[in-house]
């Protein structure tokens, strides 16, 4: 029984560690920007970058918290059901970037101190899920969690790149080639081509 107590919390931690990677990625999308490329649209649907912050901070709050019987103790009336449709994933004028950062941050220690009360097998029920798949464990929550802040991660990533061309996992590790802008811009020409072909 031991043994499995430390795999599981091993798990948890390695679980939580990809979380946190997934949650400083979208913050550090936020780095160097002015409020207006920060709220800017860029594509069809409208996904500019705070937005996707505070979205991530409304999923957070419900998952680790109305799920385990914990609610968030902050408003988030863009999560009410009377709320404007999408409002979740814009900032209206009254909100700023430090407020929704930092809404974000305490969200996250919300997140943390469910994820610590409980074991990866611990139960829950998500409200907003059909009857038959609302019963799930915290193990569970992690994972689809993780996996949702990840796209929206990256999602942010092509945002950022579509303000200023910048790309990369985080402040310190790019995980892009080394290339100046003329290997990008031949780079991209030759995909361009391979695809006129289609």
């Amino acid at each position: 029984m031991l043994s499995r107590m430390v795999d599981d919390s091993a798990l948890k931690a390695d679980l939580l560690s990809y979380l946190q990677h997934a949650r400083d990625a979208l913050l550090w999308k936020l780095d160097g920007l002015s409020e207006y490329h920060a709220r800017r649209p860029l594509v069809a649907s409208g996904t500019n970058l705070l937005g996707l912050v505070k979205h991530c901070a409304g999923v957070e709050a419900g998952y680790f918290g109305v799920t385990f019987g914990r609610p968030f103790p902050e408003p988030m009336p863009w999560m009410e059901d009377d709320a404007e449709l999408n409002a979740d994933m814009w900032a209206d004028a009254s909100e700023t970037r430090e407020g929704i950062v930092g809404l974000y941050r305490r969200v996250w220690a919300h997140a943390g101190a469910t994820i610590e009360s409980l074991p990866l097998a611990g139960r829950g029920a998500v409200p907003w899920w059909s009857p038959e798949r609302r019963e799930v464990s915290l193990g569970l929550v992690l994972v689809h969690v993780t996996a949702e802040v990840q796209r929206h991660a990256g999602h942010a990533d092509i945002v950022r790149e579509l303000i200023d061309g910048s790309t990369g996992l985080s402040a310190t590790i790019s995980n892009m080639p080394e290339e100046d802008a003329a290997y990008w811009a031949a780079h991209r020409e030759q995909l361009e081509k391979v695809a006129r072909n289609f």
